[in-house]
């Protein structure tokens, strides 16, 4: 299904399509069993949870990351 299979959505404003959008992606996250985790994704997350395993102090706090976010603005 395309945005222009329903023509209803052209009529809407911007701010009217992004809360479609949202209320949209709230019915799919409640539905989380049946969206699947693609096995690329689970070697990725295995990966990094053995490197913070590993190397728990190379993390940062959240207070060292706003400060480098911040130093980059």
């Amino acid at each position: 299904m395309r945005v222009n299979d329903i023509p209803e959505i052209e009529q809407l404003s911007t701010p009217e399509k992004i809360l479609l959008v949202e209320d949209l992606w709230d019915h799919i996250a409640s539905e989380e069993s049946n969206i699947p985790v693609p096995q690329s994704h689970k070697i990725v997350l295995t990966r990094r949870l053995a490197n913070y395993q590993a190397n728990p102090g190379t993390l940062l706090s959240l207070d060292e990351l706003q400060e480098r976010i911040a130093k980059r603005t």
